[in-house]
């Protein structure tokens, strides 16, 4: 039971910063040693810069 509680609040907590915009470093990591070992994931800045460009960069400045 503790061990399903603990899960549920790391996917709220992920879901949370996802919402504001906070791209979550640590499952990239585990995404990409589980599916892509052999190449190097990006650093954190990188990440985080290609994440900011990926949600804000495709807009054609409309509002919505």
């Amino acid at each position: 039971m503790g061990q399903e509680v603990g899960q549920a609040g790391r996917y709220l907590a992920q879901s949370f910063r996802l919402m504001v915009g906070v791209p979550d470093y640590g499952t990239y990591l585990k995404h990409m040693a589980a599916t892509h070992p052999d190449q190097t994931p990006m650093r954190y800045e990188d990440f985080f810069r290609e994440r900011q460009q990926a949600r804000y960069g495709a807009r054609t400045g409309r509002c919505c």
